[in-house]
């Protein structure tokens, strides 16, 4: 067994050795070959670069004879440059040494004429001393002959041709502004009489009510409440003042926001009709009461908005428009007077071919700051050109309304457009009432005006207000002076009153002549 074991790794050493001999032969003719092709790659590679070596070789030279070429050229081609240059600096040369003598040749011409001129002007200095003499010795004569001086005789001049030209310049601007008066008048009264005949409002805007009619006299106490407490509830809620008098079946609401005492007279109404007069549900119908004028102050607003076709109005101008329904000047509504006049800015519009939706726009919106003119300082139409600006109106319709008084001048037809409707609107009739007082006032001021004037005799208002007629002395006033003196009288009326639509001044002239039979 260990014979056959020891036999056995005997033949597999030998095995092995001569496997490994076998193996290193093997790996030794690998070697040969191996080496064999390296040197074959390394042959071709040196072949290969001596090839692209002679390659890159020729083409660098053939760069090197096409760079030398160009640069051949190029030197050539300046060269050439450089001597049409310097032919070109020659010629000029030469031009400039033949300007240079003819200047020459004129500074001698120059030199010659200024030495004629100084003789010249000095014979002319001898012949001025000469004339001066001459006119001195016909002032002298003609002083001696009219026995003035010659200041005196031109201050005389000097008026006569003052009077001839104030007189000229009144009689062409009397005869210029009567053709334009004709054109224009006759113009002007087509377009405002088919104004007022397509307007069809009402002649007087509604008021606003401040009496409650009750049902009966217990009524009153239930308002008055126990010791006063409903009273004062109400005015509380409200911000009215609540007259109880001796008035049969009736309740007096005083304040000056027609606005709080519309909602106080509804609540009142309501209170009424429900029969349930206490604190707490007085305060719960004036807050419905309120909030429900609030909404119909909106609608009201918006209505209007629709009926003109005015579009993209701010929400806010649309509620100050609402509000407007319960704010009045000379007992004439602001909101239907808005409505006429934004309706009379579209009829004179179209007619004179302007934009009539802007023209209607700035017409509804030209008392918007009457909304609010008793919460904030300034005039009406400052503050709506305000609120127009703030809340995105065009500049065109802000400057409308703030010159629809002439706070400011007016800029555009637009403002006149405006101008003119708001006047027509006031000043038709019914539109306004005045209180007596006020109205005997200006009556007052009209002929104080007028008589302070020199030369007139008398004045007269007449036709409630709207013409004053002036009657002066003919031997002060000429008749072309009656002309200059209407249009003061108008200038000074517009700076001194305020008052409604417009004022028709006439002047009378006449001259009597009276002799006796006898």
């Amino acid at each position: 067994m260990n014979i056959n074991v020891l036999y056995l790794f005997i033949c597999s050493a030998i095995a092995l050795f001569i496997g490994f001999i076998l193996a290193r032969f093997v790996q030794k003719k690998k070697i040969g070959e191996y080496e064999k092709i390296g040197k074959k790659i390394l042959d071709d590679a040196k072949k290969e670069a001596d090839v692209l070596t002679r390659e890159a070789s020729i083409q660098a030279k053939d760069i090197i004879i096409k760079a030398n070429t160009e640069l051949e050229q190029e030197v050539k081609s300046r060269r050439l440059e450089l001597q049409n240059s310097e032919r070109r600096l020659a010629q000029k040369e030469s031009n400039i040494d033949k300007k240079t003598e003819g200047l020459d040749k004129k500074e001698e011409d120059l030199l010659k004429k200024d030495r004629d001129l100084s003789n010249k002007h000095s014979q002319l200095d001898i012949r001025i001393k000469e004339y001066d003499n001459l006119l001195l010795k016909e002032k002298e004569q003609l002083e001696r002959l009219s026995g003035l001086t010659a200041e005196e005789a031109k201050k005389i001049l000097m008026q006569m041709m003052e009077d001839e030209a104030k007189y000229e310049a009144v009689k062409l601007c009397k005869k210029i502004e009567e053709e334009a008066r004709e054109r224009s008048d006759k113009k002007a009264k087509e377009i405002i009489a088919l104004a007022i005949q397509r307007y069809a409002g009402d002649y007087v805007g509604e008021d606003t009510v401040s009496v409650v009619t009750l049902p009966n006299e217990e009524m009153k106490g239930r308002i008055i409440g126990r010791e006063g407490r409903n009273i004062r509830a109400l005015e509380a809620a409200t911000g009215v003042d609540i007259i109880i008098d001796d008035t049969p079946e009736a309740v007096i609401l005083s304040c000056f926001n027609p606005i709080r005492r519309e909602v106080a007279r509804v609540a009142i109404e309501r209170l009424i009709s429900d029969g349930r007069i206490h604190p707490a549900r007085i305060e719960e119908i004036v807050s419905k009461v309120a909030e429900e004028m609030e909404n119909k102050i909106k609608e009201s607003g918006e209505q209007a908005v629709f009926d003109l076709g005015v579009h993209n109005v701010h929400i806010e101008l649309v509620k100050l428009l609402g509000r407007l329904k319960y704010r009045s000047s000379y007992a004439q509504n602001i909101y239907q007077h808005s409505l006429e006049v934004a309706f009379i800015c579209g009829v004179i519009a179209s007619e004179l071919r302007v934009n009539v939706k802007e023209a209607k726009r700035a017409g509804l919106l030209h008392d918007i700051g009457k909304a609010v003119d008793h919460e904030i300082e300034g005039s009406h139409a400052s503050i709506g050109a305000d609120l127009a600006k703030k809340y995105g109106e065009k500049e065109e319709i802000v400057h409308s309304i703030l010159a629809h008084h002439e706070d400011v001048p007016a800029s555009g037809l637009l403002d006149v457009i405006v101008q003119a409707a708001d006047a027509l609107s006031g000043a038709r009739p019914g539109a306004r009432r005045e209180m007596l007082e006020t109205y005997i006032k200006r009556l007052d001021e009209l002929e104080r005006i007028a008589n302070s004037f020199g030369g007139v005799e008398k004045s007269y208002a007449i036709q409630a207000g709207r013409e004053i007629r002036i009657v002066v002395n003919s031997e002060k006033i000429s008749d072309d002076v009656t002309y200059t003196l209407s249009r003061d009288i108008a200038k000074k009326i517009e700076s001194d009153l305020s008052y409604p639509g417009q004022i028709k001044i006439v002047v009378i002239r006449e001259t009597r002549a009276v002799e006796y039979a006898k």
